[in-house]
């Protein structure tokens, strides 16, 4: 049943879940113990919060779908998380710009949402703007330590903003139906969420020492499947278990 809501939950749904799988390639090759154990966590947040969207979008399916089918058993073509998400970790700094750029715009998401129409996905907001607030409290002293910090930390900090700046475009790209949702007072229209979302991490980027690029040619695509070469590889990895031996259970 390929219904607004049912999309709506799929896009929000699969962005938390790639990004709780990009986090949890950290574990155990954080930089210090304690940050290394502060990643798994915000993976873990990110991967609870996918459960419960996805488990919702299941419902609103029906079929007898579960949020573990929607996980493991569709193709990239199938997924709608956000371009920025499953870009690679790369360096501690490329990281934490994404999960950065992330929470400046999933905060106020959750915040809007929290108001929904929509019983179970105002419940679902309203534990994700818990969460969310702390993770942009982490990750933006985090760009501020390497901004202003070291010379090298500046510049992999700044390398990092100028790669991944061409993926922030899609993180606010609309549908129709999208706008419908928010008419109906059940969702929220993403591309009114960028001007809270701007004026974050401009406050953050100047705080520490940092810019964004200019003219940058920015890419879009995933609300109609159309991803960078990095999620086949991602799903190959986290649906390997599921897809070799269909139906496993602890």
């Amino acid at each position: 049943m390929n219904t607004p809501l049912y999309n709506y939950l799929l896009r929000m749904g699969d962005t938390s879940l790639i990004l709780g799988h990009r986090l949890s390639e950290w574990c155990g090759h954080g930089p210090i113990l304690e940050e290394d154990i502060a990643m798994i966590n915000i993976a873990l947040d990110h991967v609870g919060q996918a459960r419960s969207l996805l488990q919702y979008a299941a419902e609103v399916h029906g079929g007898g779908k579960t949020e573990d089918d929607l996980a493991y058993l569709r193709d990239v073509l199938g997924f709608k998380n956000n371009l920025l998400v499953e870009q690679p970790n790369g360096d501690f700094a490329q990281t934490m710009v994404r999960q950065f750029f992330m929470d400046a715009f999933l905060v106020p998401l959750y915040t809007q949402l929290s108001e929904s129409k929509d019983d179970t996905l105002a419940g679902v907001a309203m534990k994700g703007i818990k969460e969310a607030t702390y993770h942009l409290r982490h990750s933006s002293e985090w760009l501020r330590r390497m901004g202003d910090g070291t010379e090298e930390s500046n510049r992999r900090a700044q390398d990092a903003v100028n790669f991944l700046w061409r993926f922030t475009a899609d993180i606010f790209t609309t549908t129709e139906d999208d706008k419908e949702l928010a008419k109906a007072g059940i969702g929220v229209d993403f591309s009114t969420l960028k001007p809270i979302w701007s004026e974050t991490v401009e406050k953050v980027l100047a705080e520490a020492t940092l810019t964004h690029p200019e003219n940058v040619l920015t890419l879009t695509g995933s609300r109609d499947g159309i991803h960078t070469e990095h999620l086949g590889f991602i799903l190959a990895d986290m649906q390997f278990l599921q897809r070799t031996y269909p139906g496993a259970e602890w």
